[in-house]
């Protein structure tokens, strides 16, 4: 029979824990779109730039699935976050 005390503990202390990491992502992706914009902005063509960053990301994340049992939905993920960034840099740099 499940304890269900023990089970609300165990969901109270993973949404802690989710919340936790969140955070962490949230900080993480804004100190590193603030780090990419930095360097775009130093380019000549800052746009072409952030392409040439993207694309390089995409490709370690196909390498990196490639040679490691990678789970579909984390690939998927990861790829859209790139493109998200992505649109998200060149939305405040020059064209």
């Amino acid at each position: 029979m499940v304890d269900f005390k023990d089970a609300n503990d165990v969901i109270a202390q993973l949404k802690r824990d989710n919340a936790e990491l969140s955070g962490m992502v949230l900080a993480t992706g804004v100190i590193l779109t603030q780090l990419l914009q930095s360097n775009c902005k130093r380019e000549l063509n800052p746009q072409a730039a952030a392409s040439r960053i993207m694309a390089n990301a995409r490709d370690a994340i196909q390498g990196f699935s490639s040679v490691n049992d990678v789970d579909a939905v984390m690939k998927s993920r990861a790829l859209e976050a790139v493109q998200q960034y992505e649109d998200q840099i060149k939305s405040v740099l020059a064209v």
